[in-house]
């Protein structure tokens, strides 16, 4: 992105693509935020981020608007135009799930986007947090954010996770993909199939973290009913059922010796167990 020391969003209410793009756009560079509306200068100047305003997407210019966009232009938001220009659009689409309906209130509005959705308009109100309207409204009353503004500090805070989020599940995935291995039960009825992920050192954070959205992302969902994941409480592996398969219930296996844990309602277990034979036949036993 274009070094930028100024950005601009317009005046009046505010809405929750412009907030956002500016969080994410400070979490890329840290910079004042001016509420008025742009002038042409602005707009030509490389140095202002111009956000949800001034009729121009052109990144180069560090330009973001997508009010320009015709009416039936796939939704598409301030938001979006900036998560793009990052290189991150898609993963966050993927695994920021509140992302798509994000775009769509703001380019459809509440009514074509509850049809969207498939509930009633009510649905969508029931969902506003008194959080999002407290930002919301004290960003529209400011004129100017600057380090140091509460507001302003809360902002980057947003953009800073946000960008970690997304860029640590995508390096959690991509950890997954080289490591994990698939077993098929053979001696199982209908040969599920089992995610693996052998333990590695140093363990890089929570291992289990990403390995259902992992699962999914592959197209494994159907085929995939038991995940084994390194237990980061033990030096043993930690076994769970996949879109909670009710085929597995792990109090099956609460008696054998190297299971420490059952859940009571048999989603997960926990065993000091490491030899991969091992693993597989406990999730084989699980299941009925």
């Amino acid at each position: 992105m274009t070094p930028f020391t100024t950005i601009l969003t317009h005046p009046g209410g505010a809405h929750k693509d412009e907030f956002l793009a500016c969080c994410v756009l400070l979490g890329v560079h840290p910079a004042p935020i001016l509420r008025r509306e742009p002038s042409p200068a602005d707009l030509a100047d490389t140095t202002m981020a111009v956000v949800d305003v001034g009729l121009s997407h052109d990144p180069a210019l560090n330009n973001f608007d997508h009010h320009q966009l015709p009416r039936d232009y796939v939704p598409t938001c301030a938001l979006s135009l900036v998560l793009r220009h990052l290189g991150l659009y898609e993963d966050t689409r993927a695994f920021c799930e509140w992302l798509e309906p994000a775009e769509w209130f703001d380019c459809r509005g509440p009514m074509d986007t509850a049809r969207w959705l498939g509930v009633d308009r009510d649905i969508v109100g029931k969902l506003n947090s008194p959080i999002d309207g407290t930002l919301l409204r004290r960003f529209a009353q400011a004129t100017r954010l600057a380090p140091g503004d509460p507001l302003w500090e809360i902002m980057r805070m947003i953009g800073e996770d946000l960008l970690g989020y997304v860029r640590s599940v995508r390096e959690r995935l991509d950890f997954i993909g080289t490591h994990a291995e698939i077993w098929t039960l053979e001696t199982v009825s209908g040969a599920p199939s089992v995610l693996f992920l052998p333990r590695t050192e140093p363990l890089p954070g929570d291992p289990s973290a990403g390995i259902e959205r992992y699962v999914e992302s592959q197209g494994l969902g159907n085929r995939v009913l038991a995940l084994i994941s390194p237990d980061r409480r033990s030096g043993g592996y930690g076994l769970t059922r996949h879109r909670d398969s009710q085929r597995l219930d792990f109090t099956r296996i609460a008696g054998e010796a190297d299971v420490h844990f059952a859940h009571a309602r048999g989603f997960v277990a926990k065993t000091s167990a490491t030899d991969p034979q091992r693993l597989r036949e406990l999730v084989g036993l699980a299941f009925g």
